[in-house]
């Protein structure tokens, strides 16, 4: 399986994710519906962003996990943290619960898994 911090490091991630998404939408035209497609291009377009493909990353192991954990598990800040899991959240991508005062976001299919390391083996060396 690969890493996605691995990922961040190697060229132009969007790019990549991009001419991949490209070509899922190409062969999915004949077989989903306009409006799945729709909810298909939100959802790739918000893991095209390096911090979101990274915090991924750190639910892909299948725990849930508070925004603290996640801006102090990738060094990013808090704020940032929030606003990219806002953006997963919205676009389908996420599903968080809460639990007393804390917010635990999680992978909302666990099929997207397979997507990342999809991508990971596409733009690896």
């Amino acid at each position: 399986m690969v890493k996605l911090s691995v990922l961040y490091l190697h060229g132009n991630i969007s790019t990549y994710l991009y001419i991949f998404v490209i070509n899922i939408i190409i062969m999915a035209l004949n077989k989903l519906s306009p409006e799945t497609l729709e909810k298909a291009a939100g959802m790739l377009k918000a893991l095209a962003h390096p911090v979101r493909i990274s915090i991924l990353g750190s639910l892909e192991d299948g725990r849930k996990r508070t925004v603290t954990e996640i801006h102090k598990q990738l060094g990013i800040g808090q704020s940032t943290a929030s606003h990219h899991l806002v953006i997963l959240k919205d676009r389908g991508v996420l599903s968080c619960k809460r639990e007393g005062k804390n917010i635990y976001y999680y992978l909302k299919y666990e099929k997207l898994k397979d997507l990342l390391v999809d991508i990971g083996e596409c733009c690896g060396d």
